[in-house]
């Protein structure tokens, strides 16, 4: 696919990981819907900076746990826009759960933004995506293949993710391809320290933490690679083979 002029949403996309993927394809010539929920300062931020740099791009507001906010969302970027060619599901919450406190009402805040949002999103754009013949990019975790005891309910919901863009990936063929990266640690925790960071990544095969340019070249090429549908792309420095 070549993206230069193509219309892209990402979700989330305003700050931290999703604001690098908003730059990177800003960078690559789409035009761009940016979705945030209460980031509206880094938000307008982005898109002045955008903007001043001849870029059509526009921010939305949208709370996309709530039950018909994806489909709206989808219908107003596609009406301003006049279609839509890339969808990047970025918008997510990782809540630090031990088990034994994990509440009914955390895990359903979770899973409608996680799960439910990406699902929804997809299944509204799909008008859109096939006459373009776009393509679907979620982001999953490395959380989703490996067991992290105080994330159990955040690594179910991305390997749902993984699961999910399998199964998309084969209803939407030929006409849309649906691919996934799961990020390992792109970026850590402001509260850890130098000891934790350093241990981190000692224990990582690469010998490094990544960082969001990491996941943007995963993004890029998942875009571009017209013969790739229904793989998730590990962006981890190698922790998943570790023994």
């Amino acid at each position: 696919m070549d993206t230069r002029g193509r219309i892209a949403l990402v979700t989330g996309g305003a700050h931290r990981v999703g604001r690098a993927l908003s730059v990177a394809l800003a960078d690559a010539g789409v035009r761009l819907a940016i979705n945030y929920n209460s980031a509206a300062t880094e938000a307008d931020a982005l898109v002045r900076d955008l903007t001043a740099r001849g870029i059509e791009c526009r921010a939305y507001q949208s709370n996309l746990a709530h039950a018909g906010a994806p489909e709206a969302l989808i219908a107003e970027v596609a009406r301003d826009f006049g279609g839509l060619d890339i969808l990047v599901n970025s918008a997510a919450v990782m809540q630090h759960t031990p088990l034994g406190e994990v509440s009914v009402d955390v895990w359903d805040t979770m899973f409608a933004l996680n799960l439910r949002a990406p699902f929804f999103l997809s299944q509204a754009a799909r008008p859109w995506l096939s006459a373009a013949h776009g393509c679907i990019v979620n982001m999953a975790d490395l959380a989703a293949f490996e067991t992290w005891p105080g994330y159990i309910p955040h690594g179910i919901s991305k390997a749902g993710i993984v699961q999910m863009t399998r199964a998309l990936a084969h209803a939407l063929a030929p006409d849309v391809r649906v691919n996934a990266i799961a990020p390992g640690a792109v970026l850590l925790p402001d509260a850890w320290d130098e000891a934790a960071r350093s241990h981190f990544a000692a224990t990582t095969p690469l010998r490094r933490i990544g960082s969001p340019a990491d996941v943007v070249e995963a993004l890029l090429y998942l875009i571009r690679a017209d013969y790739v549908t229904g793989d998730t792309l590990l962006v981890d420095g190698g922790r998943h083979v570790r023994t």
